[in-house]
């Protein structure tokens, strides 16, 4: 009840709204519609992204809901979470780990488009075994939907400011990344300040594990997804990231304003805690390729530009000796002798 009556929620609620509307600026900004028409052409991307953040992720939720038997309250929210698009989070992470930066946009983009339709599906379908819960015959899937919706304004536009002005598009990507970053900074503050120690206390140790397990899974998964299908490492890295790196601010912004404070309590705080580990565990992922992973991509990459050297030096020397024709002289007795001469490219 406190964190419902605080006037402090209001200004809460607002931070959420704008901070997914720059988000979601970000995201259509970094999208070219010449690279979009190439992906449909070969939806190998919206297929990944369909799989990972639709199939795999929501039933990896579900699994571990089960397993920590989680109350329906703390289940929804894991459940929501793990039913959410790709995150803008991957995008910046796919960019340490010289990924695929066209595979990881569309990738998101496709997710967050898929959404609309395929997330209050699969929150359907997997909040049946706690149906006969308050909060389950309370779900608001219709006010979900229209959270969705609303997310495509933002989108649109920038993907229109992508098409006609890209260098202004190139600098909304960057402040969507930093307000990502400072959003969830605030986030946490203000949250942990709301609720108070005594409701934090009160969220499970298996919430926690959860908030844990959950990103890894999805990394471990995406990239066996990849595997599969006989991707380059790259792109491996890249569809790894994006699987287990979830839309955190929609999260949010779905709990915050379609649940009331009294029915989601302190499991408003999982969708942070979620942000903070898959963090956290794409931190490590960097750091670990930044250390093993990159001398081999330098030297396949080296490889490459020695062969290319190798080839035009040979190149030169072929065109050097075809040039050499020579001169022709006469000395004494008749004879006739040529004279290599050295031309000069």
């Amino acid at each position: 009840e406190t964190f419902g009556d605080r006037s402090l929620s209001q200004g809460l609620s607002v931070l959420v709204g704008l901070g997914l509307c720059v988000t979601m600026l970000g995201l259509g900004c970094a999208v070219e519609l010449g690279q979009l028409g190439q992906q449909l052409r070969r939806p190998v991307g919206l297929l990944l992204a369909l799989l990972g953040q639709f199939v795999a992720m929501p039933l990896v939720a579900f699994l571990l809901a089960l397993i920590f038997a989680l109350d329906e309250v703390a289940a929804v929210a894991v459940l929501l979470c793990g039913c959410c698009p790709g995150g803008n989070l991957s995008n910046l992470m796919s960019v340490l780990v010289d990924g695929d930066m066209n595979l990881s946009i569309i990738m998101t983009a496709s997710s967050t488009l898929l959404a609309l339709f395929l997330m209050p599906l699969c929150l359907w379908i997997y909040s049946r075994h706690w149906i006969n819960t308050a909060v389950v015959q309370l779900l608001p899937l219709g006010a979900v939907s229209l959270t969705l919706g609303s997310t495509l304004l933002p989108i649109g536009l920038g993907v229109l400011i992508r098409y006609r002005h890209p260098r202004a598009a190139d600098l909304l990507v960057k402040i969507s990344l930093w307000s990502l970053l400072v959003t969830l900074v605030v986030l946490f503050i203000l949250t942990g300040t709301m609720l108070g120690p005594d409701l934090l206390a009160q969220i499970p140790a298996s919430v926690y594990a959860i908030a844990v397990l959950m990103p890894l899974a999805g990394y471990t998964l995406g990239y066996g997804l990849a595997t599969v299908f006989k991707m380059p490492p790259h792109c491996r890295r890249t569809v790894s990231l994006e699987t287990g790196c979830q839309n955190v601010q929609l999260c949010t912004a779905i709990l915050k304003l379609t649940f009331s404070p009294e029915l989601i309590g302190s499991m408003y705080m999982f969708p942070l805690l979620y942000a903070l580990f898959q963090s956290a565990e794409a931190g490590l992922f960097v750091l670990a390729y930044k250390m093993y992973g990159r001398d081999s991509y330098k030297q396949d990459t080296l490889g490459e530009e020695e062969d290319t050297d190798i080839s035009y030096k040979k190149l030169k020397e072929e065109e050097v000796a075809d040039t050499s024709y020579g001169t022709v002289t006469t000395e004494e007795h008749n004879s006739i002798q040529m004279e290599p001469t050295q031309t000069a490219l």
